[in-house]
C-alpha cells in the first residue's frame, strides 16, 4: 500500500506531501537535509526502542553516520555517578556517532512512569527548546537520525506540550510500531489518524510481535495492511534475544523518504 492512495486512509484526511527531514527553521539556517524519522508506537512497551535500534543498525551497515535520539527517558537509575536508562543506552549503542547523553537524551528522569509525572516529581518542566537544540547538534554530527518518541503518540510531557507536538515541531516522517496483540487494529488505526490529522506523513509501519500467543496474528497484519495508508516495513517475530541486529533482518526500509542508497 502506498502513501499515494488516500482513498484507503480509513476516512482520514489525505496525507500532506512528504516534509523536509529537518524542521523548516533549521533548514533556513543552511542545515542540509538527510535521512531522519520519528518512531512512535501504539502504546508503551511495544518495541519502539528495538525497532529504532534496528533502523540505526541498518543505517550503520550501509556506511552512514547514524545517531539515535530519545529526547525523554523515564525510568533511569544511577550507575557510576550517571543516570542510566536501558532504552536510551540501546539506542546509543546501535548508532556509530557518540555524543554526550545530555544531547541524545536531554530529559533523563528517574521515575518509571508517565513523563509529565516523572518530571513533576523532580521539579522539571519538559519544554521543546532543549530538545530541538539537542536535535540540531545531532544533525550537525551525523548523516542520519532516528528519534524515538515516548509511549504512544499523544503522551503528555507538560500542561501544554506532548509527544504529538514534538513530532510536529520536528516535522519528520513517522514510523509506527504496532504491538501485535489483541486490540492492535483499533490502536493502530487511531494512532495513524492522529498522525495524519497533524499534517505529518505516516511513512511506514512495523508489526512487532509482543504477544507470542496472539491468535490470528497473520489475519490482523493483513487487515492492517489493507487499512493503514502506508507500507508495511516488516514483521518482527517475538525474539528470544531482542537485539538490533536480529530485528533489522526483518525490516525492509528502502521505501522510507530519504533512505540512503547503499555505499560501495
Amino acid at each position: 500500500m502506498s502513501l499515494n492512495e488516500p482513498e484507503q486512509s480509513v476516512g482520514m484526511a489525505e496525507p500532506a506531501a512528504v516534509p523536509l527531514t529537518i524542521p523548516a527553521a533549521l533548514a533556513a539556517e543552511g542545515v542540509p537535509t538527510r535521512f531522519a524519522c520519528f518512531v512512535t508506537g501504539t502504546d508503551t512497551e511495544i518495541g519502539k526502542t528495538l525497532i529504532s535500534s534496528a533502523i540505526l543498525h541498518k543505517l550503520v551497515r550501509q556506511g552512514v553516520r547514524a545517531c539515535g535520539m530519545k529526547p525523554i527517558a523515564a525510568g533511569a537509575e544511577e550507575r557510576d555517578g550517571e543516570l542510566h536508562n536501558d532504552d536510551a543506552a540501546m539506542l546509543r549503542a546501535a548508532g556509530n556517532v557518540l555524543l554526550p547523553q545530555s544531547i541524545t537524551t536531554p530529559y533523563m528522569l528517574r521515575e518509571p512512569c508517565a513523563p509529565h509525572i516523572a518530571a513533576a516529581l523532580e521539579g522539571v518542566t519538559i519544554e521543546p527548546v532543549p530538545i530541538l537544540t539537542a536535535y540540531a547538534e545531532i544533525l550537525g554530527a551525523s548523516d542520519a537520525t532516528v528519534v524515538e518518541g515516548v509511549g504512544g503518540f499523544c503522551v503528555p510531557f507538560s500542561e501544554d506540550f506532548d509527544s504529538a507536538d514534538l513530532a510536529v515541531q520536528l516535522g519528520l516522517p513517522v514510523v509506527l510500531v504496532v504491538g501485535m496483540r489483541l486490540g492492535c487494529i483499533n490502536h493502530a488505526l487511531l494512532t495513524a489518524e492522529a498522525i495524519i490529522a497533524r499534517g505529518l506523513v505516516l511513512a511506514g509501519w512495523v508489526a512487532n510481535q509482543v504477544d507470542p500467543d496472539m491468535r490470528f496474528a497473520i489475519d490482523n497484519v493483513a487487515e492492517l495492511e489493507r487499512r493503514l495508508p502506508a507500507p508495511l516495513l516488516g514483521r518482527v517475530p517475538r525474539l528470544d534475544e531482542p537485539t538490533a541486529a536480529k530485528a533489522s533482518t526483518y525490516l525492509e526500509l528502502a521505501s522510507l523518504p530519504g533512505w540512503p542508497a547503499k555505499r560501495a
